[in-house]
């Protein structure tokens, strides 16, 4: 790295989700921030919009003043808003947040420009474009003041996804010499296509990407992400498969892949592993008491967690196929007379109208049986010291009090319920629409009692604060035995790696960027806990099929096996740390500054 890094260079990293968590890059950003401040220092910084209500937990205001406190006083004398100083993330480094709405009065000026200079027409009703394109007049005055300070050469700035990078071809249409490089982590038109066409991949020569913008709705979005991947000095995306999109759909092959690790210090649970998911799971039987114990019971000790979450793409992410896989399951798990109990949660995010009454009435009604249990606990051990202490005769139903005798059969009046647990948690906004709903009823998934695969859709992420869970969500995946993310289309997909590093087993597929990256591991991966579905190429009925047989075999491991295979999960995640995987990014940035020759 020595070329790039002198007293001269800053690294800045220009993104939507610095210190806004929305997706993925979010992720990546915050996770790879130590590698990148052991690097480059506080001649690394962060760019992007400033979001109030996470700025006041995430960032704190520095003042160090060199070239960054400089270009911000800069623009401040201007009138616009900006702040500097750190993200109170693991390497704290630098950040620069810039107020949109001082930047809002200059979109529309901003806009004709896009229009003038790229040909790119903004629609104007569309109001997340056009803070986009607000966001792009602050990037702008910030790089071109820093440059004014260090000289444009000296600024090498990576901009992360179009929605920050909109100031990068209108800056290279001015004449900035500044270096720059262009990641796309997943391209906005391949997502849309995959969702409303079979076997995206192999058809992705036939497509039309601008007609197909224009079709979506999205020709302005389309047309900014292609214009920053054509004119960066170096472009690049996360995965060999995303690659092939770019090739195809934005016009140009990428130079480089980087893709995504994690700081996996952040996951690692050491010798406790084991302890932290016997506790987790712990509170995962509290709530499957209190969901279905009411309708009919099965053995805890027998009871597996299966799991999916994320943003609800319900073909993308692999929904549709995960669910014909459980049915299968199913029908596995009954014919072969199994003792297993599968309790398959989907988390995700929908509009609902709020938690249905029955789900939040009996979690509450188990809480009240806690409740007793506890306080008759408490009664029978005072009574029982003093009987074995007077030797006199033991009679444990003369130890409860009438006051809590009554308590218990009210309790367990009101308990028991002549309906099936429900298979959805939530009162979901169009019922009658929803791909999860319907995909089930086409199925008859209903949490029948003999059925030996359960249902728990919650169309809401989950955190401490859930009433029916009151689990962090990297709790609830401790809790859990499998994670389920057969993806259709994922450039990347975080969520099997996050998983595994939890110590966790995890199901991806080939048509995943992080499931095709870890082929490469093919001899170490299953045993490790990482099992990839083969999807590329292949017919659906035979990887649904793939995926039940998956299941069904992982449910046929003892307890011993399943420990084991925690344990080695977690060590496998390691092959994905920044550690492991920054070296990419400085390949990227050593090739934007001195070209692909010096890389």
């Amino acid at each position: 790295m020595g070329k790039i890094r002198s007293s001269a260079t800053y690294l800045i990293e220009a993104g939507w989700e610095v210190c806004n968590k929305v997706g993925g890059i979010y992720t990546v950003l915050r996770s790879k921030a130590p590698e990148m401040v052991e690097e480059w220092g506080d001649q690394y910084c962060l760019l992007g919009p400033l979001n109030g209500a996470q700025a006041a937990i995430e960032f704190e205001d520095e003042v160090l003043g060199d070239a960054v406190d400089a270009a911000a006083e800069a623009m401040r004398s201007e009138g616009y808003g900006v702040r500097v100083g750190r993200w109170q993330v693991s390497g704290r480094p630098r950040a620069v947040l810039l107020d949109l709405e001082p930047l809002r009065k200059d979109a529309e000026a901003q806009a004709v420009r896009v229009e003038t200079l790229l040909g790119i027409q903004i629609p104007r009703e569309d109001e997340l474009v056009m803070d986009v394109v607000a966001l792009s007049v602050g990037i702008e005055k910030w790089l071109t003041h820093l440059g004014v300070e260090q000289g444009p050469s000296n600024v090498l700035t990576h901009f992360h996804e179009w929605m920050a990078a909109v100031a990068l071809p209108l800056m290279k249409a001015a004449g900035w010499k500044g270096k720059t490089v262009f990641t796309t982590h997943a391209t906005l038109i391949g997502r849309y296509l995959a969702m409303n066409h079979d076997r995206f991949y192999s058809r992705l020569p036939e497509f039309d990407a601008e007609a197909a913008a224009h079709e979506y709705g999205i020709a302005a979005q389309h047309g900014l992400e292609k214009a920053a991947a054509l004119g960066s000095d170096v472009f690049t995306t996360v995965s060999s498969l995303t690659g092939q999109e770019c090739i195809h759909l934005l016009g140009r092959r990428p130079d480089v892949l980087l893709p995504n690790g994690l700081n996996t210090k952040r996951f690692q649970a050491l010798h406790y592993l084991q302890q932290r998911h016997a506790e987790n799971r712990s509170k995962l039987h509290d709530f499957t008491m209190g969901y279905f114990f009411p309708s009919y019971s099965f053995d805890l000790e027998q009871t597996l967690y299966f799991f999916t979450s994320g943003r609800f793409e319900f073909k993308n992410k692999g929904m549709d196929m995960t669910l014909e896989a459980l049915s299968r399951l199913n029908t596995l798990l009954v014919s072969s007379k199994s003792t297993k109990t599968v309790i398959f949660l989907l988390i995700t995010k929908k509009p609902t109208h709020s938690i249905a009454v029955h789900s939040l009435e009996y979690a509450n009604m188990f809480r009240e049986f806690k409740v007793i249990a506890r306080s008759v606990t408490d009664e029978v051990r005072k009574h029982l010291a003093e009987k074995l202490a007077t030797g006199g005769p033991l009679d444990l139903n003369d130890m409860v009090s009438d006051y809590w005798r009554l308590r218990i059969r009210r309790a367990q009046q009101a308990w028991n319920r002549n309906w099936l647990p429900p298979i959805v948690t939530h009162d979901v906004v169009d019922d009658a629409s929803d791909e999860v709903l319907n995909k089930l009823r086409e199925l008859k998934m209903f949490n029948n009692a003999h059925d030996k695969v359960k249902i728990v859709y919650h169309p809401d992420f989950v955190n401490s604060t859930s009433p029916l869970f009151g689990m962090e969500y990297e709790e609830l995946i401790r809790g859990c035995h499998l994670g389920v993310f057969p993806s259709s289309y994922e450039p990347w997909g975080y969520t099997p790696l996050e998983t595994l590093a939890l110590g966790i087993p995890a199901i991806s597929s080939d048509l995943a960027g992080f499931g095709a990256y870890a082929a490469e591991y093919r001899r170490l991966h299953q045993r490790a806990g990482l099992y990839v579905v083969d999807r590329k190429g292949k017919p659906r009925e035979e990887s649904v099929a793939q995926l039940a047989d998956m299941m069904f075999k992982f449910c046929q491991q003892s307890q011993r096996q399943r420990i084991a295979q925690r344990n080695r999960a977690e060590n496998f995640a390691q092959h994905f740390d920044w550690g492991q995987l920054i070296h990419h990014y400085h390949d990227a940035h050593q090739m934007a500054m001195w070209g692909p020759e010096e890389a």
